[in-house]
């Protein structure tokens, strides 16, 4: 680049315009003042010198960045919230000159240790401060908390922790020079760059709360989770020349594509750009489709829908703002606001850039012929073991899929004879269950099969019977249904109606029979997410839309029914490994990366299967095609490298982290072997799936283009994901 620069600036989508708080003067003096109060200034560093002075701090100038990200609160308001990024970015520096410099992993720990402490959720007694973080951390959740409901204060304790936590994972990969894959970086860096704590921060500057009860949903998450991403990808595409090419990090997310695809740092910059403007399409989707649905199915009050909207204002408030501090503070790029505020700026200027980065994600054409897929080598370091009941469950789950009233038409059955027998028995859901729980007894190797049947079929018959007419509340109706087939009490249910409820109902006797209360309610959560999940897709077919790349992947898990799977795996360990243990990062990383390896197996295999005849675009080669603007045979070689990424991941998280997690958590040798055998099946399950895949006939050309048995019309399009 002219001039020594990495890369040029893409063009940023912006679509709100910056707004300046009027209290900006007041907050600036008061973070002077308050920084020097708790030692923040002048606090030597590892390698001699300070972290900061008083003109590093005004050079910063983070009341700048707090009067542009809330520019409507008050004075008093905007004070506290200006202390709290001065405090968070002083911790940053202060962890980089202390451990991450030095690599002192054993003293980061410590240190990480005594944080949560200053944040009492009962307003109770702390430690005395030992250094300026915690001093600084005990004055300002004295002065936030008490004005905040208990639930709030608990929301903003794990965002807190999780951003002061997730440091180590930093710090491991510093000390071993690993760059993450893209998949694992968006997740991890969420927390490490703590946008969510940012987005608890918002609540308070605007005066207005998020329901506690729908707080966790789908639009909530995705309203906090697109905002994070996107303030951290453009963070990270200005602070690219200060992280890596002289502090040495490697959590950046131009690095992170620069090593996956193998590209010049350019072209990664490009695509980070890309990857910001497709979040922040997301997010806009998520606002204005997904929240009022949500709010009138829940029963939101107004009160409450307008805390919703004074939520997702502020969090809008915030992207804009943010990227105008960017532009002016010396802790980035010194010239960015010259590359990218010699454009066209202010009232008016805004629709050139959301021109120059419109969206292309509703534009593609459904059923577009791509022929056989010659498939690439996939990854697949795990063996294969088979159950020696196989056969026996072959007829047990073709005779049960026969019962329940899957493979006939029936009069009597609305949404019966969705497959025929002869593509039952070549789909052979019963080889998939057999590598999955090869040590299953012959009745848990029926359920293990017929749970892959229904779930199957119910992610044929959604998008069949909802899809075609675009009937969501239809859709909605019919998950509270199966919703209530599923007693935690094991009490009565209604009527089954179909093979879908049936099914179901039949299932859920033979399988929460032998769970406690507890367990009923995590696998029952379990399998609503894979509910919820299927909405989503016929969410994502009603807008035409190719997914956003991030939510494809997080959503992807919903719809494969991998929660459900690897619920009942952690249930038949017999709770002898703590619910924390498998809560933590490391295990859901572990879960995550083999999950996502196993769904994007699927995407390769179904590729033409959905793109040419069902007029499908949710598919992971799709979704790369889109996003990289590449060729189909291009973006099965990049999906097959995310598959290989992610399974070496996995590998890595076995290897070096779990054994940690044991004994952190102190486990005895049972739970110990608990854990190892945990990690085992899901080692069986991602072989288990590629062989599956290998074997079936599902996606065999001739198979997708074969009349049903049972009819002389031609075959109807479904939606098939496994």
């Amino acid at each position: 680049m002219s001039g020594g620069k990495p890369f040029a600036l893409p063009v940023f989508y912006l679509p709100y315009p910056a707004r300046l708080n009027p209290h900006l003067e007041r907050a600036r003096t008061h973070a002077r003042v308050w920084a020097k109060k708790m030692g923040m200034l002048d606090a030597p560093a590892a390698g001699g010198g300070v972290i900061w002075d008083e003109a590093e701090l005004e050079r910063h100038d983070y009341g700048l960045l707090c009067a542009y990200t809330h520019p409507d609160c008050g004075g008093d308001a905007l004070e506290l919230i200006t202390d709290w990024y001065v405090w968070v970015f002083f911790f940053d520096d202060h962890f980089l000159e202390a451990f991450k410099r030095t690599r002192d992993t054993a003293g980061a720990k410590a240190y990480l240790d005594r944080i949560p402490l200053f944040m009492p959720l009962d307003l109770g007694p702390v430690p005395e401060p030992t250094n300026p973080v915690e001093l600084g951390l005990d004055d300002l959740w004295r002065r936030t908390a008490p004005d905040m409901s208990p639930e709030w204060r608990a929301r903003f304790t794990v965002s807190t922790v999780n951003l002061l936590m997730e440091p180590l994972w930093e710090l491991a990969n510093i000390s071993t020079d690993r760059v993450a894959n893209p998949i694992e970086y968006i997740e991890v860096r969420r927390k490490v760059g703590g946008a969510p704590w940012s987005a608890n921060l918002v609540e308070y500057a605007v005066g207005a709360e998020v329901p506690d009860a729908i707080a966790a949903e789908r639009p909530l998450r995705v309203l906090r989770d697109t905002f994070a991403d996107a303030v951290h990808l453009r963070n990270d595409l200005l602070s690219y020349e200060r992280e890596v090419t002289t502090e040495g990090e490697n959590a950046n997310a131009v690095l992170v594509f620069e090593r996956f695809l193998g590209c010049d740092t350019q072209r990664a910059a490009d695509l980070v750009g890309d990857i910001l403007t497709s979040r922040l399409h997301q997010f806009e989707n998520t606002a204005l489709t997904e929240v009022p649905p949500l709010c009138a199915d829940r029963g939101v009050t107004a009160p409450e829908q307008t805390a919703v909207a004074l939520y997702a204002k502020g969090l809008q408030d915030w992207q804009a703002g943010g990227h105008e501090w960017h532009m002016r503070s010396s802790r980035y790029m010194n010239d960015a606001a010259d590359r990218v505020l010699g454009g066209p700026n202010g009232l008016g200027t805004s629709a050139a850039r959301v021109a120059a980065s419109g969206p292309r994600q509703h534009a593609r054409t459904p059923f577009r012929t791509v022929g056989p897929t010659r498939l690439p080598e996939i990854y697949q370091p795990f063996a294969l073991r088979l159950s020696p009941h196989l056969e026996r469950t072959r007829r047990h789950n073709t005779e049960w899929a026969s019962q329940i009233g899957m493979l006939a038409p029936d009069p009597l059955r609305p949404g019966s004879g969705l497959w025929d027998r002869r593509g039952f028995e070549g789909m052979d859901l019963a080889l998939c269950a057999a590598g999955i729980d090869p040590d299953a007894t012959p009745e848990e190797l029926d359920a293990s099969a017929d749970w892959l049947a229904w779930g199957t079929y119910g992610d044929d018959y959604y998008p069949r019977v909802f899809g075609r007419g675009r009937d969501l509340a239809a859709a909605v109706a019919q998950n509270r249904r199966l919703s209530q087939c599923m007693p935690i009490d094991l009490g009565p249910v209604p009527e089954p109606v179909g093979p879908l409820e049936a099914g179901l109902t039949d299932l859920w006797r033979r399988t929460a029979s032998g769970l406690g209360e507890t367990g009923r309610a995590e696998f029952k959560a379990a399998v609503e997410a894979m509910l919820e999940g299927w909405l989503w897709e016929l969410h994502s077919a009603a807008q035409n839309r190719v997914p956003d790349p991030v939510d494809y992947v997080e959503m992807r898990r919903a719809t494969f029914g991998s929660d459900m799977t690897m619920s009942l795996a952690r249930l038949t360990t017999g709770r002898l490994v703590p619910d924390e243990v498998y809560a933590s990062r490391p295990v859901r990383e572990l879960e995550n990366s083999v999950v996502d390896a196993a769904c994007l197996i699927n995407d390769v295999f179904s590729y033409q299967k959905e793109i040419e005849f069902e007029g499908e675009f949710v598919n992971g080669v799709a979704v790369a095609e889109e996003f990289l603007g590449c060729s189909k045979d291009e973006a099965l070689a990049v999906v097959c490298d995310l598959i290989a990424a992610r399974l070496k991941q996995f590998e890595l998280i076995a290897a070096t982290e779990m054994p940690v997690v044991a004994q952190e958590a102190g486990l005895d040798a049972s739970a110990r072997e608990a854990l190892d055998a945990y990690v085992d099946d899901l080692r069986y399950w991602v072989a288990a799936i590629h062989n599956w895949h290998k074997e079936s006939t599902r996606y065999h050309e001739e198979e997708l283009r074969r009349p049903p048995d049972h009819a002389s019309g031609v075959r109807p399009p479904l939606l098939l994901r496994w």
